[in-house]
């Protein structure tokens, strides 16, 4: 009889480490939480408190209610109900010595108190979320339904597949938690450039899906550009017939109607940009007498490149069909996209292009200049979205800054204005905002997820080169060059967590700054690479614009993201978002024996 204590304690060091202790009542006076015990939800909700480690099951018939119904949230509580029943994730480094709650969750309950706010900037959406101990039931408060679609993702990240059969096979969640969450910024977004490669809907739905995962809420549709004009609008349709890669590659009013309606499901608005006044070399199909240079070498010898990339063409400020073509555009594009945004583009006009036309080589030759042919553009196209589309018009910061071809600030009201921010990162942040306007930012050195992978012009003798490359000059085919990529190097998740957009601003200067978004244009990239060139890079702008990249001592915490983001990408990846991986397996497995220090 004296080994049986031996053999008692022999069996429980067998005992898994994740398995719950047994059920028991929460005790009356509940142990501080344990620091190795972790909240798995991304983006880092804004405040968390959890004071027992203890988890409760969810129960097989699991539903989820608002209170009243709301019909906008008939879509989100329908996905994730599902998602929630059927979802079965397990952490890389699932949590310990918990205690697992006698009482089962049946319901989450929805109330929000202004049902009625349309999708739109600012809207709120904050929210709260509980799970009181013992009570089989959890809450979702918010004042939007917004606010709540935001609250049901965290509830479903909340949930994970501990509990063994104490929890009958069912996920769990933890218990006693409290959430009180909102974003730092009011507008979190991808861009995503449709037309120098095609993207079909379901790759478009299934991004705009991912977005919603990760708490991002603005689908910047760039439809249009030089290369093709893959929409089809019903005033103009000959723009698509003639300016499209092919039938098949073309979105119809009813393709567009579905990708507004899913993501407004979930929470997404979609902002269309169709960039004009440049750009604009696949209008020249239909429409060849409004447009300059069309269909010519982009880099003539000895002369002035017509394009910033392979494909001219640009509107023709003095030829007065460019603005009957471009309020048709506009007007069929604003009866397809609600949002009270709509985004003009404006950037990288090249002076060279309108020089290829002999009315404006006689424009300027009588004095005129090429601000002055933007500005009319401008004068002739942004009124129209304005007053009679009643849109707020957003522009690239070319529009104002240049460096080559700009207007004054009296062109551009700033009430009704918008710009959005692309190069010398904060410095032009800066420019926009001290100026008095509102800004997006998407800094090239830090938000363009492109960059890095190298040239794609073909016949590039600079690729020959084996030799070390001489001092001082910029490097191309050595170890450290561009190889071609003018945005080089590759933005890392690090490089995007640790961007602060807010950078040398002024307080004041920083209510001016909506937020940002992470850019695919899409020269080299396609549906076939679209998830591991996204995930899991916007996903740490997601958390870095929702909740911020410090913790509460104002140090920045991408060593604390690394564990998280690990383990989001890996749940990512079950949801079926073909995410990169950050490291080997190994380092989640090993918590901190991949680290630097």
């Amino acid at each position: 009889m004296a080994a049986l204590p031996y053999l008692v304690l022999f069996l429980l060091l067998l005992r898994p480490a994740a398995t719950p202790a047994a059920r028991a009542p929460p005790p009356s006076n509940p142990p501080p939480p344990q620091p190795n015990q972790k909240v798995f939800v991304w983006p880092k909700p804004t405040s968390i408190s959890w004071p027992s480690v203890a988890y409760a099951p969810l129960t097989p018939s699991f539903s989820i209610h608002a209170v009243p119904p709301h019909p906008s949230l008939r879509h989100a509580i329908a996905y994730y109900t599902r998602l929630i029943r059927t979802e079965r994730h397990t952490p890389l480094v699932a949590p310990s010595n918990y205690t697992l709650a006698s009482v089962p969750v049946r319901v989450l309950t929805i109330s929000v108190s202004e049902a009625d706010v349309p999708l739109g900037p600012d809207v709120d959406e904050s929210y709260t979320l509980s799970v009181p101990a013992e009570s089989g039931s959890a809450d979702i408060s918010a004042a939007t339904p917004w606010g709540a679609i935001r609250g049901l993702e965290t509830f479903s990240q909340l949930a994970w597949a501990g509990g063994g059969e104490a929890a009958g096979g069912q996920s769990i969640v933890p218990s006693g938690i409290e959430i009180s969450d909102r974003p730092h910024f009011t507008h979190r977004g991808i861009l995503l450039d449709t037309a120098r490669n095609f993207y079909p809907v379901r790759d478009i739905l299934h991004t705009i899906r991912a977005m919603a995962f990760n708490k991002l809420n603005v689908f910047h549709w760039h439809i249009t550009d030089a290369q093709s004009f893959p929409i089809v609008l019903p005033t103009v349709p000959t723009l698509a017939n003639l300016g499209s890669y092919s039938p098949a590659m073309r979105y119809t009013d009813k393709d567009v109607r579905r990708i507004v309606n899913y993501a407004a499901a979930f929470g997404v608005r979609v902002i269309p940009e169709i960039d004009m006044p440049g750009h604009t070399g696949s209008w020249a199909g239909a429409y060849p007498e409004i447009v300059t240079c069309a269909n010519k070498f982009w880099a003539p010898t000895a002369q002035p490149a017509l394009a910033a990339e392979p494909c001219t063409g640009q509107l023709n400020p003095l030829n007065p069909k460019a603005y009957s073509v471009a309020q048709d555009v506009l007007r069929d594009l604003s009866s397809l996209f609600p949002d009270p945004y709509l985004h003009g583009g404006a950037d990288e006009v090249n002076t060279a292009c309108w020089e290829d036309d002999p009315v404006v080589r006689r424009f300027l030759s009588e004095g005129g200049t090429h601000d002055h042919l933007l500005e009319l553009f401008v004068n002739a196209t942004r009124p129209f979205m304005v007053h009679e589309l009643n849109r707020t018009v957003v522009y690239w910061e070319d529009v104002l800054v240049g460096p080559k071809v700009m207007v004054g600030p009296t062109v551009l009201p700033k009430e009704t204005t918008v710009l959005q921010t692309w190069n010398n990162g904060a410095d032009n942040t800066k420019r926009i905002v001290a100026a008095g306007y509102r800004a997006i930012v998407s800094s090239a050195a830090y938000y363009y997820l492109d960059c890095g992978h190298g040239g794609w012009v073909g016949n590039d003798s600079r690729y020959d080169k084996q030799e070390k490359e001489s001092e001082g000059a910029p490097l191309f085919n050595d170890p450290g060059g561009t190889g071609g990529s003018w945005c080089a190097p590759f933005k890392t998740w690090q490089r995007v967590y640790d961007y602060d957009i807010l950078h040398g601003l002024t307080e004041e200067e920083a209510t001016l700054v909506l937020g940002g978004e992470v850019a695919l244009w899409s020269e080299q990239s396609d549906a076939a690479v679209l998830d591991g060139r996204l995930w899991p890079r916007a996903a740490a702008a997601a958390e870095t614009l929702w909740s911020g990249n410090k913790g509460a001592s104002g140090r920045k915490r991408y060593a604390n993201a690394t564990d998280r983001l690990n383990d989001w990408r890996y749940r990512m990846v079950a949801r079926g978002i073909r995410a990169e991986p950050l490291q080997p397996l190994w380092c989640p497995l090993h918590p901190g024996m991949c680290n630097l220090s």
